[in-house]
């Protein structure tokens, strides 16, 4: 039973009973009003609901579309492979299993890289967008 159906088995009630209180009629009527202002916002959530379940597909045909690559890109003379491709043959970083923990000094978070990006040796923190810049000596290089 809906709010709204509620309201109007209590609305038939005081009838039935000749109940002719002002302010419990008064308390009907709003609860009346209050029923269907819910009907109302349970109505257009659904609506939105619907309407995002479609923009979430929207997006993720988006997302395939361009983050989906058909070729690896080692086919390349200029290879600065970042590919995920398992049949990769290339003698860049793909399979450099070497990862790095560095804290950025701006925001404090811990972030997780890998020998390509200590290669190039800067990139932005994913957390606050600050530019990193790494430096490696080669003692270090040779520690690990």
């Amino acid at each position: 039973m809906t709010i709204a159906e509620k309201v109007a088995h209590l609305k038939g009630l005081m009838e039935g009973l000749n109940c002719d209180d002002k302010i419990l009629t008064a308390i009907a009527d709003i609860l009346e009003d209050l029923a269907y202002d819910v009907e109302d916002v349970q109505d257009a959530l659904a609506e939105v609901g619907e309407q995002v379940e479609l923009i979430d597909e929207d997006l993720e045909t988006l997302e395939n579309d361009y983050y989906e690559y058909d070729d690896c890109c080692c086919d390349d003379d200029d290879c600065d492979c970042c590919c995920d491709d398992d049949d990769c043959d290339c003698d860049c970083c793909c399979d450099d299993e070497d990862l790095y923990e560095v804290e950025c000094p701006a925001c404090g978070e811990v972030i997780c890289i890998d020998g390509c990006i200590v290669d190039e040796g800067e990139m932005d923190c994913p957390n606050c967008g600050e530019h990193l810049e790494f430096e490696m000596d080669e003692e270090e290089e040779d520690e690990e």
